[in-house]
């Protein structure tokens, strides 16, 4: 595979995993302000919280895969196919630190 595959397909899965790891934060903020989930009697964080650390953790990988398929003579094609992942990243990590110390 050429290194431009490579950094597509990174692009993508970076993509798809910071967006899926936002929508997991919200549908569980929106399902806990509806009063439809509740904390769990035993301390665990719930199936939605695991898929979010799933994400994460997968993230950092593939990032590091993208940066390093990265074509870096053109660095603002590398920056601007981040800002996307980079804002749902901020808005998922805002909304969570929110549920936990301001709601």
């Amino acid at each position: 595979m050429s290194n431009n595959t490579i950094n597509r397909v990174s692009k993508y899965i970076v993509l798809t995993l910071s967006l899926f790891a936002m929508f997991m934060v919200i549908g569980a903020t929106i399902f806990t302000i509806a009063g439809r989930l509740s904390p769990s009697p035993d301390g665990d964080e719930g199936t939605l919280a695991h898929l979010f650390q799933f994400a994460i953790l997968l993230l950092v990988p593939t990032g590091i895969v993208f940066l390093v398929s990265a074509d870096w003579r053109q660095p603002k094609k590398v920056a601007k196919n981040l800002i996307m992942p980079a804002v749902a990243l901020i808005v998922a990590f805002s909304v969570l630190y929110y549920m936990e110390h301001l709601y």
